[in-house]
Parts: C-alpha cells; sequence; structure tokens
C-alpha cells in the first residue's frame, strides 16, 4: 500500500491537497526571498556611506602622510589629519556594524514570512495524511492476508451513520448473520472506501459467514 488512495477521486483529491501544498510553500518561498531582499536593500546605503568614509579616510592618512615629511613642524601638521582619518575610520567601522545588523535582521524576517505560513498549512495537511497512511495500511494487511470481508462489513455496521447503512440494506446485522454476500460486499465496500482502498476482485475474496459454535449459526434471541 502507498501513500495515495486506490480510489480515482480520493487519489484525485490527495494529489490536489499535496501539489497545492507543496505550490504554496514554493509561493511563500519567493515571498520570503523578495522580503529578505527588500529589508537588505536598506543596508546599500550604509554599506556606501561606510566605503565613503573609508576611503576618505585613506586620503587622509596619505595627506597625513606627506605632511609628517615635512622638517620640524612634520608631526604637527599631520595631527588635524591623523584625527580625521581616525574618525572617518570608526564611521565606517560603525556604520558596517549597523549594516550588518539590517542583513541579519533580513535574514530572520525572509525566513520567518516563509516559514510561519508554510508550518500552518503543513501543521494541518501533514497529519491527515499520516492517519490515512497508517489507517490504509493496516486496512491493506487484512485484505492481504483473508480471503474474507466480513471484517470490513463488521467495522461499517460499528462505524458508518445509520443512513448509509439503510441504503444497503433495512437490517444489515441479520443479514451480515445469514453470510448475504451481497449485503456483506457493500458493507465492506463501504468501509474500504473511507480508507482510500478498492475491494479486491470477488474472485479474490469472497464473503464467508460467520460461525458460532459447531452449529454455525448464532443462536436465535431469547434462546439458549
Amino acid at each position: 500500500m502507498g501513500i495515495y488512495a486506490r480510489r480515482p477521486w480520493r487519489l484525485l483529491g490527495q494529489l490536489t491537497a499535496d501539489i497545492s501544498v507543496v505550490a504554496w510553500g514554493i509561493i511563500w518561498w519567493f515571498v520570503g526571498r523578495f522580503v529578505d531582499g527588500a529589508v537588505r536593500a536598506v543596508a546599500v546605503p550604509a554599506r556606501r556611506t561606510a566605503e565613503t568614509a573609508s576611503s576618505m579616510g585613506a586620503e587622509f592618512r596619505t595627506a597625513a602622510s606627506q605632511a609628517g615629511a615635512v622638517p620640524v613642524i612634520g608631526d604637527q601638521l599631520r595631527r588635524p589629519f591623523d584625527g580625521a582619518a581616525d574618525s572617518l575610520g570608526g564611521l565606517a567601522a560603525s556604520v558596517l556594524a549597523q549594516a550588518a545588523s539590517i542583513e541579519r535582521l533580513a535574514t530572520i524576517v525572509g525566513w520567518l514570512v516563509f516559514i510561519i505560513p508554510v508550518a500552518i498549512v503543513v501543521a494541518i495537511w501533514l497529519p491527515n495524511r499520516v492517519r490515512f497512511f497508517v489507517r490504509a495500511r493496516a486496512a491493506q494487511l487484512f485484505i492481504d492476508s483473508a480471503a474474507d470481508l466480513d471484517l470490513f462489513a463488521l467495522r461499517a455496521m460499528a462505524t458508518q451513520p445509520m443512513q448509509v447503512l439503510a441504503r444497503i440494506s433495512s437490517d444489515p446485522v441479520s443479514a451480515w448473520r445469514r453470510g448475504d454476500t451481497e449485503v456483506i460486499s457493500q458493507l465492506a465496500g463501504v468501509e474500504l472506501k473511507r480508507v482510500g482502498l478498492k475491494p479486491p476482485p470477488a474472485a479474490d475474496l469472497r464473503p464467508s459467514p460467520p460461525s458460532v459454535g459447531s452449529s454455525g449459526n448464532y443462536p436465535p434471541a431469547g434462546r439458549r
């Protein structure tokens, strides 16, 4: 038994749901990347400012070196240039740190925009798919191991709504006790449909009436 139903309409619904979940994830992936890029774009001017400040700082350091080469007063001449270069260097470092913070925020926001809506849909979709797989796999084991639909007919009588049973037989319990193969097959078919399985070919699975004791029949009500 695979992860999909064998009934066409149930299979179509499962495929539609699975493809929709995948498409939902892809859409929100691109939305998340867009948000990431939009927030990250805020850091671009900051990085340009940092580059400009670094470039100006380098020019001031060059000027400081040239001023320091002047005899006698070189040290005094270079001090203002060194001070300006240091200030610009500090400004560049501060702006780069802010740009890095913006880019980290962009990454976090982008992932959150992707993960939150996808996680909500997966939290609804995945348990249903797992339940179907577990239920259908268990049902398939019974179908594969016993040429008998009685178990599914019994389960149908225990779980299906009364109006569904009434459409099959006015007295499904008595029909099951008599071993009415047509009623048993219909009851089993309803239950198999619920778990997404097709009834095996009639030649493979033939319903057999339940037996109690040596007589093979249930005792009439009120007699022991």
